[in-house]
């Protein structure tokens, strides 16, 4: 039978809220073994959204993002904001980085970016039948075009890999397996 590790010891070795939180810590393994300086890293929670149109074309962002060092292509998505609810900061990213909205709401799920340190929870969406409601209003640190696809469009990205990072990777593969459901 599996049984979790047992948490012996954790130190806080680098912190700088809210972006990130290192811990070093000690753990005693099933058989008695016993690790130290076993990494876990905190991140933020973020929502990520897989945005359809009425017209079956998919709204995407084009956008430089300083952890791969380039710009990517991907869904919009932001950090959640102090007692913010998922499904809420999946809302206004979608509002602030393109301009759209909708009513109609799924979630895909949440999931831990990586089960061997931690690294963020990615709550992922799909969000139907969105229409422009206003310009976009990215933050201060962000430059955004606003990219409309086809599917066939998009999986052609995902495909040539323009899309480069796993959160919005696993949005687009669930959220276009939940529109032929």
């Amino acid at each position: 039978m599996l049984r979790p590790w047992k948490l012996l010891k954790r130190t806080l070795a680098f912190s700088s809220p809210p972006w990130v939180a290192l811990y070093l810590d000690t753990v005693e393994l099933p058989d008695g073994s016993v690790h130290e300086d076993f990494h876990h890293i905190v991140l933020p929670e973020f929502a990520v959204t897989l945005t359809v149109r009425a017209d079956g074309r998919f709204v995407m962002v084009r956008e430089y993002k300083p952890g791969p060092d380039t710009i990517i292509l991907g869904c919009p998505a932001g950090m959640l904001q102090k007692d913010e609810a998922p499904l809420d900061a999946a809302r206004r990213e979608l509002l602030e980085e393109t301009g759209y909205a909708t009513d109609e709401w799924q979630s895909l799920g949440a999931y831990v970016v990586d089960g061997g340190t931690g690294c963020g929870r990615a709550h992922l969406f799909l969000a139907r039948n969105a229409v422009k409601r206003a310009e976009p209003r990215p933050d201060t640190t962000e430059e955004i075009d606003v990219i409309v696809m086809t599917e066939a469009e998009l999986r052609g990205a995902v495909a040539a890999g323009d899309v480069i990072t796993l959160p919005s990777a696993c949005a687009i593969g669930l959220g276009l397996s939940a529109l032929r459901d």
